[in-house]
Order: structure tokens, then sequence, then C-alpha cells
């Protein structure tokens, strides 16, 4: 079975899967992405994996950074999600307003208010087919339990009832 680019999209769009953004800072600045291929992939040494088309402009800061953070998305943030995911025509460190945003060890952005997120160092990255698989070992991570998570579901934006 052939499966077509846009096909493969609808496809990835009827999974419910949590909204992370993954950014870094470089000398010229923060720069990120929403990265719905953000996922763990190891408890020892503790690593994530992300995802980065060779498209993408932040992925030449997470090269030279060496180091990258997941900032997995609250309810009430969608218009992050929006701006990072390319819509509403603000790009580069304009998309980082200041007061949203903190670090933890590596210096790279991570979003104040998320429910989880995880400040890694790179460990390795592979290429496979115009995407770059970045693996990262964690060096911090902060957690807000009280928070609820933003879902990414058939192309909408939907809360979790954790009731």
């Amino acid at each position: 079975m052939m499966i077509d680019p846009r096909e493969f999209w609808s496809l990835m769009g009827s999974r419910p899967v949590s909204v992370p953004v993954v950014a870094a800072k470089g000398a010229e600045g923060p720069s990120g992405l929403l990265a719905l291929s953000a996922t763990h992939l190891s408890a020892s040494p503790p690593t994530m994996l992300v995802c980065v088309g060779h498209t993408t402009s932040a992925l030449k800061t997470i090269h030279h950074a060496r180091s990258f953070a997941i900032s997995y998305l609250p309810v009430g943030a969608e218009k992050v999600a929006d701006i990072f995911g390319g819509r509403g025509g603000v790009a580069g460190s304009d998309r980082f307003v200041p007061d949203d945003w903190t670090t933890l060890e590596t210096g790279a952005p991570v979003f104040s208010r998320a429910v989880a997120a995880f400040d890694c160092k790179v460990a390795a990255t592979f290429t496979h087919t115009g995407t770059d698989i970045i693996v990262g070992e964690i060096v911090a991570y902060k957690v807000d339990q009280s928070a609820v998570p933003l879902i990414s579901y058939r192309g909408a934006y939907r809360a979790v009832n954790l009731q």
C-alpha cells in the first residue's frame, strides 16, 4: 500500500497526542517549533527523542546549542501552539513572550506554565529521509501537577478530562 504525504498527515492527526514545544537558545536568540513527534526513549539514562525536519529553522539552533527543552503545553496555551506551529505570523525570537518563558539548566527556553518540561543535552542525532531524530539526555525537569494537558486530535486542540 502506498501512502502519500497528505494521507500520512491525515492519519497522524487521527491519533491523540500531547502538544509540545521544543526550544533551544543560540547566539542569535531563542528558536522553537511545535513538535508533535516528541517522546521518551529510555529511563536509564533518562532520555527524550524529538524529530525535526531539515527545513525547520529551529534545527540549526538545536545543533549549535547542543541542548533543547521540551515543554508540554497546558489548556489555555492554544495560541502558543499556533504560533510555534507556524500560524499567526509570528516568527523567530518574537515567539518568546518574556513573561511566558523561563530556563532550567541548559539555558533552553521552557514554557513557564508547562504541564511538564524536560531540559536536555543532545546525546545523539540520526538522520532519516529529511528529518533529524535527536536524542537528548534529561538534565533538569519541572512538573505542574495542577495543569491540564492540551491534546491535538483530528486537527483541533482539546482538553483532557481528568475527572
